[in-house]
């Protein structure tokens, strides 16, 4: 199996791939709140709605998992004429990389699956779908889509929810019409009926999913391997890659020993998604080149990480970085993220009841005024996260002189720093756009600001956060530093 470097490498590749998704869409929609108390009409809490956050489902998370790898997505799919079918199609125009062929099914609504949490605990989910079948005119059309996209997808996947777009027949058609152009299929199913399967290239059920269509009880490798095995056989498929929750996940291909790889998850708070996203990572894989073994080991990564988020999330290159050298050489370097990685951090530390910290600067020439602002800040909270102005937007508010350092330079210097968690680049002169996103409970500024005059602090204080201004180091600035650097370049000339 490829190790963390091979597989580090192996990921700015995936940008090459280009993916075919077909198969059932739906909205995911996660509304969070608080519990307190218990309803006097019944025994059941009552549950204090505080946000709402909607997310693609199905086919259209896999295919946004798979772009967010850097694949290039092709999406058919069907939506319902109502609003649930506008949200979808709108969550996927603000997904980069998917190019979207939508059908719209007459009569036939749009599945909505509601998720109500609590301290981190799903209270209720509910489901809104019909068991209204699409037309045939509906299916041809499906199929008439994805054949045509087939001719230039080096991948396709059947993304099957049981919600009626994949019958037997579609299946049958986009099957043969992929072995005709030599692309294979992955497969991630629902029916029990393997069969219905014939001739994918590979399989991704869960391990109760390869339980029920086998029979086989599915308690340790052996067990996994062994109802693998027949389904390659019953089901005339390429390979079989079952997830096994906690005990990670079993490779089967044909004619060869089984692979059995180890769960990387580190914390497991959400695991709705996760097939999507292995079955994304796969097909972006085998999309760009490579073979089972690396997929099925990158797919691994991707699944431990994904089930640490909240939703039907998704997992980009960096997080899986981070994950396949957590504990090596890269501590500093996982710390330097992008806005939407510090997103998912900032809510695994808020469902811990952490409180956030930010603060913000250029950061050029570190020195120990600096160093005071930030112990300043990581004391105010319980993780501190500082935007970092880049080096554009430095030269507009310094002067085209600086900055000084570079800012991966800079990054790298904060991330080295153990009161800093996360940095974050920005490129425009003020960070209202991070702190609007980030929400910190305590915005940090030195104490040359007035309060009103700090970047943000209305918005905080909007909400309920605070606005903490640091003391200041007297004597130290980068602009001294420099001034005396030159001088003393001018008194040795």
């Amino acid at each position: 199996m490829p190790n963390s470097s091979q597989l580090t490498d192996l990921l700015p590749t995936l940008g090459s791939g280009r993916v075919l998704v077909v198969g059932d869409l739906m909205l995911d929609r996660y509304v969070t709140g608080t519990v307190d108390r218990v309803s006097p009409e019944a025994p059941i809490p009552v549950m204090r709605v505080g946000g709402e956050v909607e997310m693609l489902g199905g086919a259209g998370n896999v295919a946004r998992n798979a772009a967010s790898l850097g694949a290039q997505v092709t999406l058919v799919g069907l939506i319902g004429g109502d609003s649930a079918g506008a949200r979808v199609a709108d969550l996927i125009s603000e997904s980069d990389g998917i190019d979207f062929q939508s059908i719209v099914g007459p009569g036939i609504p749009t599945t909505v699956k509601a998720r109500y949490l609590a301290s981190g605990q799903q209270l209720l989910r509910t489901d809104t779908e019909s068991r209204i079948a699409p037309s045939s005119d509906t299916l041809s059309l499906i199929v008439d889509r994805a054949r045509e996209a087939l001719k230039s997808a080096n991948v396709v996947v059947l993304s099957d929810y049981a919600k009626g777009v994949l019958t037997d027949d579609v299946i049958t058609d986009i099957v043969a019409a992929a072995s005709d152009l030599d692309v294979p299929v992955v497969v991630d199913p629902k029916s029990v009926n393997f069969s219905r399967y014939r001739g994918v290239s590979l399989l991704t059920p869960n391990r109760d999913e390869l339980s029920r269509a086998t029979g086989i009880d599915i308690d340790g490798d052996d067990a996994a391997a062994r109802a693998a095995l027949q389904s390659v056989a019953d089901a005339a498929v390429g390979a079989v890659l079952v997830t096994r929750g906690a005990q990670g996940m079993t490779l089967v291909v044909a004619g060869q020993d089984a692979i059995h790889l180890r769960t990387r998850a580190r914390e497991v708070f959400d695991v709705s998604g996760a097939g999507d996203t292995v079955v994304a990572t796969v097909a972006a894989v085998v999309a760009a080149g490579h073979g089972l073994e690396s997929a099925a080991a990158l797919a691994n990564v991707a699944g431990g990480v994904v089930v640490g988020k909240i939703g039907t999330a998704v997992v980009r290159a960096d997080e899986m970085i981070a994950s396949l050298h957590s504990g090596a050489l890269l501590g500093a370097e996982e710390k330097v993220v992008t806005l939407e990685t510090a997103l998912d951090r900032v809510a695994l530390w808020r469902r811990h009841d952490r409180s956030v910290v930010f603060t913000n600067g250029c950061f050029d020439l570190i020195h120990p005024g600096h160093i005071s602002l930030l112990e300043q800040a990581r004391a105010a909270g319980d993780a501190l996260v500082v935007g970092l102005n880049s080096d554009a937007s430095v030269s507009r508010l310094k002067g085209e002189e600086r900055p000084v350092q570079p800012a991966a330079a800079r990054a790298s210097v904060l991330a080295g720093l153990a009161t800093v968690d996360l940095v974050v680049e920005f490129g425009e002169d003020t960070p209202d756009t991070l702190i609007e996103a980030i929400k910190p409970d305590v915005l940090v500024k030195g104490a040359d600001y007035a309060e009103e005059d700090v970047v943000g602090g209305d918005f905080v204080t909007s909400y309920g956060g605070r606005v903490f201004l640091a003391e200041l180091a007297k004597g130290h600035s980068t602009s001294d530093t420099i001034d005396r650097a030159s001088r003393r370049r001018g008194g040795k000339a």
